[in-house]
């Protein structure tokens, strides 16, 4: 059975973390799965929060744009999500997408029934790939952990591995540690084969 993995990152070509993301998904994708990148940076999300917290109990907050993206996030068998610290957490852009699909997880019956069955919900597997600038604060990671292993949570995906980078601010560019870049290969390899492994 194919095996269909979502790679969520920023869309930023060339920055240390869509360096990350590149070399899972080719990992994953070298472990046998198909990858589709979707960027949160360039969604318009205005709209749809405007929805779940305006005054109109009746508007829907799916555009055509995000009622796709959900569909696909339904069908997947695994999720990366890739991105940097930002104030101890994740971007605002990607916790407003993550808080999206949490109002409509809560507030749609339907749609919470059809974010995934049960029994995909015991196979579906999540990777979460981040970057922060320092080395001495041994909690920089864990906003972030917290924030992503719900967002896996609400959409039936298994926090199941990461890579976590600090002291960026040092290291500064990523290609100047391809043992970094490796690791994330290797974890999109080890993602996508037990997703596989999950199907048969």
């Amino acid at each position: 059975m194919a095996c269909r993995i979502i790679a969520l990152g920023s869309g930023k070509r060339g920055g240390n973390t869509s360096l990350l993301l590149d070399q899972a998904i080719r990992g994953a994708e070298d472990g046998g799965c198909g990858v589709e990148r979707i960027s949160y940076a360039h969604l318009d999300l205005e709209a749809a929060m405007e929805a779940v917290y305006g005054t109109d109990p009746s508007a829907d907050p799916l555009s055509n744009e995000l009622r796709d993206i959900f569909r696909r996030f339904q069908e997947a068998d695994g999720i990366i999500v890739a991105a940097p610290v930002y104030t101890m957490g994740v971007p605002g852009r990607l916790k407003s997408l993550m808080d999206l699909f949490l109002a409509i997880f809560y507030a749609q019956s339907a749609e919470r029934a059809r974010i995934a069955p049960a029994r995909r919900r015991r196979t579906r597997r999540g990777l979460f790939l981040s970057l922060a600038g320092s080395v001495n604060c041994p909690t920089v990671f864990d906003g972030s952990v917290t924030t992503v292993t719900a967002f896996f949570g609400i959409l039936g995906f298994h926090y199941s591995d990461d890579l976590l980078i600090d002291d960026m601010d040092t290291i500064s560019d990523l290609r100047t540690r391809p043992d970094l870049l490796e690791s994330a290969y290797d974890k999109g390899v080890a993602l996508a084969k037990g997703l596989k492994k999950k199907k048969q």
